[in-house]
Parts: structure tokens; sequence; C-alpha cells
């Protein structure tokens, strides 16, 4: 081989290394960076316990905010709230009772009571004063040594009886009266309060076996891909145990991680394009979260060289409409840089 020969492999060799050089060379105006694909998980749960009767989702479909995910077994919940609604109607009837009041025939039956009593008042009275004048006779007769002292006692103890009883007419007399005004007055403020506070209180059970039973229809939260089923048909599952995996791609982002001596030059809000390996022209993306600290490489992003190397993370928002984006999918970043101020 000539001289000329060498020379000329000599330039071809420098010029090829130098052409690789530039395209590996990042522009000046822009920074490319790595990362990866993060999304929303939701573990979607039910609030209440039960035998999981249905399961309308599998991994893979995509499902809408508000649709119906899975079913529960209701019937332990339909038996109480019907018990409760039963024990609900009876407290509401004896609310009900107390606020009407007394009926108007009892009212009456208990002034004829009172009526009767004080007959019997009157009866005992006049008694009372025959038995009073025997007396008042039998000691005028002791007196004037024509009478007898047995007569004489019998007399009192006539009068004493009439007396006792007497008092007990105007007991009742008085008892008859107050049950009058008893029954007009109706029911205690205090026991209407209760019996209103005892209604209340079912209504509350009402509520809750209801909400229990509309807890046992599980709706999606929130749009997205089921990535996980967790529970199958027929099992029995605890209050909130996870059923599905709802992963929201739509608002997917990529975490991305710059080098330290490069974060001014970025700003929050500036656009990015973020590449997967597939290539083509990338997809446009937004920088909406830019880490106050900085934090080495993660080794599932960088060389072993760079794995050293402080960097801060980058949240840059993605528009997943289309489903590009999967979850832990390996991207590079384009992103310009802004002028330092």
């Amino acid at each position: 081989m000539n001289v000329r020969s060498r020379t000329s492999i000599a330039w071809l060799a420098a010029a090829v290394a130098a052409a690789a050089s530039c395209r590996q060379r990042p522009p000046a105006d822009r920074a490319r960076v790595s990362g990866q694909v993060e999304a929303t998980d939701v573990q979607v749960a039910a609030q209440v316990g039960g035998r999981l009767i249905e399961l309308r989702v599998r991994e893979g479909d995509r499902v809408n905010a508000g649709d119906v995910i899975a079913r529960l077994d209701t019937a332990d919940a339909e038996l109480a709230l019907a018990r409760v609604r039963a024990e609900r109607a009876q407290a509401d009837a004896q609310r009900r009772l107390l606020v009407a009041g007394t009926r108007p025939e009892d009212i009456r039956q208990a002034d004829a009571q009172a009526a009767t009593a004080e007959t019997d008042v009157r009866a005992a009275e006049a008694e009372l004063a025959a038995a009073q004048a025997d007396v008042d006779r039998f000691e005028a007769l002791l007196a004037a040594d024509s009478g007898s002292r047995k007569q004489r006692d019998d007399a009192v103890t006539r009068r004493d009886v009439a007396k006792e009883r007497l008092q007990g007419a105007r007991d009742r007399v008085r008892a008859a009266r107050e049950n009058v005004a008893r029954l007009r007055a109706g029911a205690r403020r205090e026991d209407i309060e209760a019996a209103q506070a005892r209604v209340t209180a079912i209504s509350a059970q009402i509520a809750a076996a209801e909400k229990a039973i509309a807890d046992a229809t599980v709706s999606a939260p929130t749009p997205g891909v089921v990535t996980e089923t967790l529970a199958d048909a027929g099992e029995l599952l605890q209050p909130r145990a996870p059923l599905v995996v709802i992963t929201d791609l739509v608002h997917a982002w990529a975490n991305v991680y710059i080098d330290e001596p490069l974060v001014p030059r970025i700003r929050l809000g500036q656009p990015a394009t973020v590449f997967t390996d597939a290539g083509g022209p990338g997809a446009s993306g937004t920088i909406s979260y830019i880490s106050s600290k900085a934090e080495f490489t993660p080794r599932n992003v960088q060389t072993a060289e760079d794995r050293s190397k402080l960097v801060y993370r980058l949240k840059i928002s993605l528009d997943n409409r289309k489903g590009v984006f999967k979850a832990g999918m390996p991207v590079e970043a384009e992103i310009p840089f802004q002028d330092a101020r």
C-alpha cells in the first residue's frame, strides 16, 4: 500500500469518527434525558363485605367512571333493612300517638269518674253529719243519766268510720281531677322529644342499611384500564378488600432525570417531546414538576458511569388518549433549554 492510499484511509477514518461524534453529541439548545412512564393506579374495593356474586371486568378492559365493576350479595342487608323499617313504623306510630294527645272519649270517662267521686264525697259528708248528730244526742242522754255509755261509744265509732270514708272519697276526687287534667294536657314535651329521637335513630339505621345495599354495587371511580383483578366471583370478601386495579393511562406522565447544571435552563410548563423505543416523531408533553432536591440517577435509567451524578427529577405530563404509553415503559425526552433569568 502506497503513502497516498494510507493517507486516504486515515482521512476517511477521521471523517467517520467525526461524523459519529457529531451524531452522538446532543444539540446545544436542548437536553436529551431518559426515564420511564408512570400512571396512577387505583385499587377499587367495596365498602362492605360479602360474597362476590358478579365480576364484570377482566384484565385489559377499558372502563369509564361510573361503570359497574362488581356486585356483592345483599340478602342480609335487605333483611336488616326490612326489620329496621318495621321498627321505625312502630316508633313513628308511638310518636304520633303522643302528639295527638288523649282521645276525647277517654277524657269523658275520666270526667264521669270524677263526678262519681264527688257524689261519693257528698254522701260521705251526709253520713258523717248523721253520725255526729247521734254522738251529740247520746252524749246529752249520757249526761242526763238517760242513756248508756255503750250507745254513746257505738255512735262515736260510726262517726269515726264516716270520717275515714269521707277522707277516702275526697282523695278519690282529687285523684280523679288530677287524672282529668293530665289527660287534657296530653303527653309531656320530653316524652314527645324522646319518641322523635327514637324515630331519628331508627331512620339512621335505615340509611345505613340502604347505603350497605348501594355499596354492594361497585363502580369505577375513574376512567382507565383494568390492569389487575384481585378477586373472583364466589369469594367471600372482607369490607374494603380490593377487587381490581384500574390504571389511569390517559393522564400518564414520564419521570425523567436531568443533570444538575442544566436545571436552571428548564421551566415549569414548558413543552417537551417524549420518544419511545419504537421511534417516530414522539409525543408532546408538558413539564409539570421539577424536584427541589437532587438525587442519584436511578439504576434503571442511566449507565453505571452516569449513576454517580446528581440529577433532578422532572415530571412530564402526557396526553395519552391514544394509549401509546404504558406504565413502566422506558422513554427518552427532548427538552429545549430556556434562557436563564
